[in-house]
């Protein structure tokens, strides 16, 4: 699925619907540049999910967990990681492999342990263009042809 929006607004709409319709152990692999609009979309899904606390982008904790809505939300922000083994220590495979939903912010760093399943969202922001709030976002799964490009391990 690709989606264009025009305003944060759009953009939270979109997470929000996705997050309306997520399911335990649903793995979302957030990638696009800084300021292209991920917490704004992680904030919509968050808010899909009923979840009532203020989401910010976990950046120095790696993961903030969030309760109260109808499934338990994990929102990873691994831009710091510098080694996929830090993701062991903070027990990614709890969240994983749960009955939570888990977003991934800059999940193309640690490609390598995604699960199998998971959704891709790709945001991206045309800085020529004179709209500043135009965002292409891309929805799809692995292996589908979804113009989704995908580190592959070594």
């Amino acid at each position: 699925m690709r989606v264009e929006t025009r305003s944060a607004q759009e953009t939270f709409a979109l997470g929000e619907e996705l997050g309306r319709s997520a399911r335990p152990g649903q793995v979302y692999a957030l990638i696009g540049g800084l300021g292209v609009g991920k917490t704004v979309f992680t904030q919509g899904l968050a808010a899909g999910l009923g979840i009532q606390e203020p989401v910010c982008s976990p950046t120095f904790t790696i993961l903030q967990v969030y309760g109260g809505g109808r499934l338990p939300f994990y929102h990873f922000d691994v831009y710091r990681i510098s080694d996929v083994e830090e993701m062991e220590e903070i027990g990614y495979e709890d969240c994983f492999y749960g009955q939570g939903v888990c977003l991934v912010e800059w999940a193309d760093l640690i490609a390598e342990i995604l699960p199998s399943g998971v959704v891709y969202v790709k945001i991206e922001k045309d800085l020529t263009e004179e709209d500043l709030d135009h965002r292409k976002i891309t929805v799809g799964g692995q292996g589908e042809d979804d113009g989704i490009e995908r580190v592959e391990s070594i």
